[in-house]
């Protein structure tokens, strides 16, 4: 094993014209180390690859939600007609409506539903925003404990504190630090390690606990925790039995059934470089499809045609 990151190549027209550096931890199934690649053990932003955290946070508290609307509060959704429907689905369960939202105002991340939504003359809207599942069923853990819904965004309120104590139960470690996210809600800086260690634990649980049905209901709806184009959801499709969340600035974590996980994380945050260096990952891990071949190497276009592609030097 070796400490150097893993270098991620942009390839056109034969020259390669862009580098990203890759950090990867990836444990087998005993939980035991395979690749380690950059500095794994610092404090990282692992973004939207907390929400399973999160969200489990929510069900110890009380929440009462499963299969596609539970896979619907870990994701990072592209506001897709099915995505806007559940999160009301969640907020009309818990007596409200979107505009008891706090999450920001956006147009759909889904290029197609982004246009449908203009041409029916809307815009930007906090329930087609991507983040709309997590905080829906925030404010519905919130009316299940009468805590109070306005300020639910906020570090110090009883719904965040105890999403921070399920985070630093499973990491393993004390949250290294807490800041915004894009959404508003609290961000959770923890390692690398400490989210492997987390993603494991969740797939090994025993069946009907929190922990694995959340594991579950993400394995089982992949499109719900994302949307029907992302590589996110390609990736769980390719691999049954793999759990998986990317986060902003190019984060991935994922666990398979029987235990082997592993994070990956972009240095400079380059999403273009993540699905590859995903896919080593999981290669490394003998977690293996024809599937994932063109997801290992996505192609650069010039002029509309394919004309070079995105690449992981070497091997893990």
């Amino acid at each position: 094993m070796s400490a150097d990151p893993l270098i991620v190549e942009v390839v056109r027209s034969g020259f390669v014209e862009s580098v990203h550096q890759a950090w990867v931890f990836a444990v087998d199934a005993g939980g035991s180390p395979v690749a380690v690649r950059g500095d794994v053990t610092a404090a990282a932003s692992p973004r939207s690859s907390m929400k399973p955290l999160q969200a489990l946070g929510m069900l110890r508290a009380g929440l009462e939600l499963d299969g596609e609307s539970l896979a619907l509060a870990c994701a990072s959704h592209a506001g897709e007609e099915f995505h806007v429907q559940g999160v009301s689905k969640i907020l009309i369960g818990a007596g409200l409506d979107e505009d008891a939202l706090r999450c920001p105002e956006d147009l759909p991340g889904d290029t197609g539903a982004a246009h449908r939504v203009l041409r029916a003359g809307g815009g930007p809207a906090r329930i087609t925003m991507n983040c709309s599942g997590k905080h829906a069923a925030m404010l519905a853990t919130c009316v299940v404990n009468g805590w109070p819904l306005d300020d639910y965004r906020f570090p110090g309120h009883p719904l965040q504190r105890a999403i921070r104590g399920t985070i630093e139960e499973l990491t393993g470690e004390r949250v290294a630090a807490t800041g915004v996210d894009g959404c508003g809600a609290p961000l959770y800086f923890a390692s690398m390690t400490g989210v492997t260690r987390a993603f494991r634990t969740m797939v090994l649980a025993a069946p009907g606990t929190p922990e694995r049905r959340i594991a579950d209901a993400m394995r089982a709806h992949p499109e719900w925790t994302s949307g029907t184009a992302r590589p996110e959801a390609a990736l769980m499709r390719a691999v049954p039995g793999l759990m998986l969340k990317a986060g902003a600035e190019a984060f991935d974590a994922f666990a398979f059934e029987d235990g082997r996980a592993a994070t990956v994380k972009i240095v400079d945050g380059g999403q273009r470089a993540r699905v590859p260096a995903t896919v080593a990952a999981l290669r490394a891990l003998g977690l293996d499809s024809p599937e994932l071949a063109p997801l290992a190497t996505p192609p650069q276009y010039g002029g509309g045609l394919p004309v070079g592609e995105v690449r992981v030097r070497g091997h893990l």
